[in-house]
Protein backbone atom coordinates (compact mmCIF):
# COMPACT_ATOMS: atom_id res chain seq x y z
CA UNK A 1 0.00 0.00 0.00
CA UNK A 2 1.39 3.60 -0.88
CA UNK A 3 -0.08 5.57 1.74
CA UNK A 4 -1.47 4.40 4.88
CA UNK A 5 -4.69 6.52 6.33
CA UNK A 6 -3.91 8.51 9.35
CA UNK A 7 -5.67 10.64 11.96
CA UNK A 8 -5.90 14.53 10.85
CA UNK A 9 -3.82 14.73 14.26
CA UNK A 10 -1.14 12.84 13.64
CA UNK A 11 2.23 14.47 13.72
CA UNK A 12 2.67 13.75 9.94
CA UNK A 13 -0.42 15.91 9.74
CA UNK A 14 0.09 18.22 12.20
CA UNK A 15 3.92 18.91 10.63
CA UNK A 16 2.43 19.75 6.71
CA UNK A 17 -0.04 21.82 8.44
CA UNK A 18 2.46 24.04 10.40
CA UNK A 19 4.51 24.17 7.36
CA UNK A 20 1.42 25.55 5.17
CA UNK A 21 0.93 28.18 7.77
CA UNK A 22 4.47 29.35 8.12
CA UNK A 23 4.52 29.49 4.65
CA UNK A 24 1.05 31.60 4.60
CA UNK A 25 2.93 34.03 6.97
CA UNK A 26 5.97 34.63 4.82
CA UNK A 27 3.51 35.32 1.81
CA UNK A 28 2.37 38.20 4.61
CA UNK A 29 5.79 39.30 5.57
CA UNK A 30 6.58 39.50 1.69
CA UNK A 31 3.22 42.23 1.58
CA UNK A 32 5.92 44.42 3.56
CA UNK A 33 9.59 43.67 2.48
CA UNK A 34 10.76 45.86 -0.36
CA UNK A 35 14.74 44.50 -0.26
CA UNK A 36 14.85 42.25 -3.43
CA UNK A 37 17.63 40.37 -2.29
CA UNK A 38 15.72 39.42 1.14
CA UNK A 39 12.33 39.33 -1.30
CA UNK A 40 14.49 36.19 -3.60
CA UNK A 41 15.28 34.62 -0.49
CA UNK A 42 11.78 34.04 1.23
CA UNK A 43 10.55 33.15 -2.20
CA UNK A 44 12.74 30.92 -2.69
CA UNK A 45 11.67 29.57 0.94
CA UNK A 46 8.30 29.04 0.16
CA UNK A 47 8.88 27.29 -3.06
CA UNK A 48 11.15 25.14 -0.42
CA UNK A 49 8.52 24.76 2.31
CA UNK A 50 6.20 23.37 -0.88
CA UNK A 51 9.57 20.55 -1.59
CA UNK A 52 9.55 20.15 2.42
CA UNK A 53 5.32 19.26 2.71
CA UNK A 54 5.95 16.74 -0.08
CA UNK A 55 8.79 15.14 1.81
CA UNK A 56 6.88 15.10 4.55
CA UNK A 57 4.01 13.83 3.45
CA UNK A 58 5.26 10.80 1.35
CA UNK A 59 6.44 8.25 4.20
CA UNK A 60 10.55 7.26 3.77
CA UNK A 61 9.37 3.17 3.27
CA UNK A 62 6.76 4.20 0.87
CA UNK A 63 6.65 1.57 -1.83
CA UNK A 64 6.27 3.15 -5.14
CA UNK A 65 7.45 3.47 -8.78
CA UNK A 66 7.83 6.79 -8.75
CA UNK A 67 10.73 8.34 -6.49
CA UNK A 68 9.64 10.65 -3.88
CA UNK A 69 10.61 14.96 -3.96
CA UNK A 70 13.12 14.75 -0.86
CA UNK A 71 14.82 18.02 0.04
CA UNK A 72 18.65 18.10 -0.53
CA UNK A 73 22.11 18.70 1.27
CA UNK A 74 21.73 21.84 -1.19
CA UNK A 75 18.75 23.54 -0.04
CA UNK A 76 19.75 23.12 3.23
CA UNK A 77 23.57 24.95 2.03
CA UNK A 78 21.21 27.66 0.77
CA UNK A 79 19.41 28.38 4.28
CA UNK A 80 23.19 28.12 5.45
CA UNK A 81 24.43 30.81 3.24
CA UNK A 82 20.93 33.10 3.25
CA UNK A 83 21.97 32.62 7.20
CA UNK A 84 25.81 34.04 7.00
CA UNK A 85 24.77 36.61 3.97
CA UNK A 86 22.54 38.30 6.20
CA UNK A 87 23.76 38.01 9.75
CA UNK A 88 27.41 39.49 8.43
CA UNK A 89 25.92 42.95 8.67
CA UNK A 90 23.84 43.00 11.84
CA UNK A 91 24.45 44.93 14.69
CA UNK A 92 25.81 42.26 17.64
CA UNK A 93 23.07 41.10 19.73
CA UNK A 94 23.42 42.21 23.51
CA UNK A 95 19.58 41.20 25.15
CA UNK A 96 16.89 38.67 23.53
CA UNK A 97 15.11 39.92 20.20
CA UNK A 98 10.96 40.58 21.24
CA UNK A 99 8.98 39.79 18.27
CA UNK A 100 8.02 43.24 16.70
CA UNK A 101 9.90 46.29 15.07
CA UNK A 102 8.84 46.34 11.15
CA UNK A 103 5.35 44.76 10.52
CA UNK A 104 7.76 42.69 8.09
CA UNK A 105 9.80 41.91 10.62
CA UNK A 106 6.95 41.15 13.16
CA UNK A 107 5.56 38.71 10.15
CA UNK A 108 8.86 36.33 9.79
CA UNK A 109 8.49 36.11 13.43
CA UNK A 110 5.43 34.97 13.22
CA UNK A 111 6.52 32.70 10.38
CA UNK A 112 9.58 31.21 12.94
CA UNK A 113 7.59 30.17 15.64
CA UNK A 114 5.61 28.42 13.13
CA UNK A 115 8.56 26.46 11.29
CA UNK A 116 9.63 25.84 15.11
CA UNK A 117 5.99 24.22 16.04
CA UNK A 118 6.12 22.05 12.45
CA UNK A 119 9.76 21.34 13.17
CA UNK A 120 8.13 19.92 16.90
CA UNK A 121 5.81 17.62 14.86
CA UNK A 122 8.42 16.77 12.71
CA UNK A 123 10.51 15.29 15.38
CA UNK A 124 8.16 13.70 17.14
CA UNK A 125 7.30 12.07 13.83
CA UNK A 126 10.97 10.81 13.37
CA UNK A 127 10.93 9.28 17.17
CA UNK A 128 8.08 7.05 15.55
CA UNK A 129 8.97 6.62 11.44
CA UNK A 130 11.62 7.26 9.23
CA UNK A 131 12.02 10.70 8.08
CA UNK A 132 14.47 12.51 5.87
CA UNK A 133 17.13 13.86 7.83
CA UNK A 134 17.52 16.75 5.04
CA UNK A 135 14.36 17.58 5.79
CA UNK A 136 14.95 18.02 10.07
CA UNK A 137 18.20 19.76 8.94
CA UNK A 138 16.16 22.06 6.79
CA UNK A 139 13.55 23.17 9.10
CA UNK A 140 15.80 24.13 11.79
CA UNK A 141 18.02 26.51 9.54
CA UNK A 142 15.21 28.22 7.69
CA UNK A 143 13.38 28.71 11.23
CA UNK A 144 17.57 30.69 12.23
CA UNK A 145 17.32 32.51 8.56
CA UNK A 146 13.86 33.89 9.23
CA UNK A 147 15.35 35.37 12.70
CA UNK A 148 18.48 37.04 10.89
CA UNK A 149 16.01 38.28 8.16
CA UNK A 150 13.40 39.08 10.88
CA UNK A 151 16.70 41.28 12.15
CA UNK A 152 17.77 42.59 8.72
CA UNK A 153 14.38 44.15 8.04
CA UNK A 154 14.76 45.76 11.38
CA UNK A 155 16.87 48.19 9.82
CA UNK A 156 19.92 45.90 10.35
CA UNK A 157 19.57 45.77 13.61
CA UNK A 158 18.73 48.70 15.22
CA UNK A 159 15.40 48.53 15.11
CA UNK A 160 15.05 45.54 17.33
CA UNK A 161 13.06 45.16 20.11
CA UNK A 162 15.05 44.13 22.58
CA UNK A 163 14.00 42.10 26.46
CA UNK A 164 14.77 44.05 29.24
CA UNK A 165 15.03 41.34 32.24
CA UNK A 166 12.84 42.09 34.98
CA UNK A 167 11.42 45.66 33.31
CA UNK A 168 7.81 45.22 35.22
CA UNK A 169 8.78 44.06 38.31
Amino acid sequence: MLFRSVPKHHARVRAIGGIDEANAAIGVALLYVSDPEVRGVLSRAQNDLFDLGADVCRPENADSGKQPLRMTAAQVANAEAGIDRFNAGLLPLTSFVLPGGTKASAYLHLARTQIRRAERDMTELADSETLNPEALKYINRLSDLLFVLARYENGRGQADVLWTPGANR
